[in-house]
């Protein structure tokens, strides 16, 4: 029998030693209509984010709703000179979950984790691995459980024109 997404979570997240609360969430347009279906602050949701190196692997980059990634900082960080976010189906192969649902916990492939520093100290929803469900954790137990870099990597969110 084949595992679910939020199944392939909750196992990694148990395997990890982390403490995570999977709960339903309704469909949602937006990330802030997200945020008042789980009664927090956009904030308090994680975008996990697939990434592509220029050599063709990934990395996950975990950034706070209210923000968006800088790829220049993030660059800067990895030490390449181009990154870029894979096609839906790309991301869908490198991690085995779809746009919406992705997260580090349970992947198919373990990618190197960066987060925006700005989630330490903080418990956080994130992608579950299935729509309908958001996981909540710990920030700082993620953060450490995955070895991640933790660094500034974003910039204010800025609406499009």
């Amino acid at each position: 029998m084949t595992e679910t997404g939020r199944e392939r979570v909750a196992a990694d997240a148990r395997a990890r030693g982390l403490d995570i609360d999977i709960v339903p969430r309704p469909a949602a347009d937006s990330l802030e209509s997200a945020a008042r279906l789980l009664r927090i602050d956009p904030s308090g949701i994680v975008k996990s984010l697939v990434v592509k190196r220029h050599d063709g692997d990934y990395l996950f980059a975990l950034v706070p709703g209210d923000r968006q990634i800088s790829w220049a900082k993030l660059r800067a960080l990895v030490g390449v000179n181009k990154l870029s976010l894979p096609h839906e189906d790309v991301a869908l192969a490198a991690t085995g979950y779809s746009r919406g649902t992705i997260t580090p916990l349970g992947s198919t492939t373990p990618w190197p984790v960066f987060a925006d520093e700005r989630l330490r100290g903080n418990r956080v929803a994130m992608g579950a691995g299935e729509h309908g469900y958001s996981a909540f954790v710990d920030a700082d137990a993620l953060i450490d459980a995955y070895g991640a870099t933790v660094a500034d990597i974003t910039d204010p969110f800025k609406p499009r024109a």
